[in-house]
């Protein structure tokens, strides 16, 4: 069971969808909150008081025209944080998973037999055919 299970998950871009998915949410909203509540103010800080934070604004008393620099560098930073992390939890492991099969050290994922494919092309002419009946 493990085994399939194994050949299922490291077949095309299932780990590629994992990654995208699980670790773009979840982490995600942990690195935002990082840089939100906490890289964000830090930036804030070095403005001087009279200001509300790190940016421009083009017209005066008019909020929509602000520009936030410490909005951009914080969101720069949960990329790259993301990014980091997702490369060495992940992408990695999965290289070094790949050369270990290649240099024959581990098996990759079970080939079908000749029967296996024969009975599954048996099955699809069957399913086709009897698709174009009901036609």
């Amino acid at each position: 069971m493990l085994r399939g299970f194994k050949d299922f998950v490291l077949r095309g871009n299932v780990v590629d969808l994992s990654v995208a998915v699980v670790i773009g949410a979840a982490f995600g909203l942990v690195v935002s909150a990082f840089t939100d509540k906490i890289v964000k103010p830090l930036v804030n800080a070095v403005t001087p008081p009279e200001t509300p934070a790190l940016g421009v604004r083009i017209v005066p008393g008019k909020e929509s025209t602000y520009i936030d620099f410490a909005g951009l560098i914080t969101v720069a930073l949960n990329f790259v944080i993301v990014a980091v992390v997702v490369y060495f939890l992940i992408v990695l492991p999965l290289n070094r998973l790949k050369e270990r099969r290649k240099s024959g050290e581990e098996p990759g994922p079970a080939e079908p037999t000749e029967v296996e494919l024969l009975k599954e092309i048996r099955d699809l002419l069957r399913l086709q055919a009897g698709a174009d009946r009901n036609d």
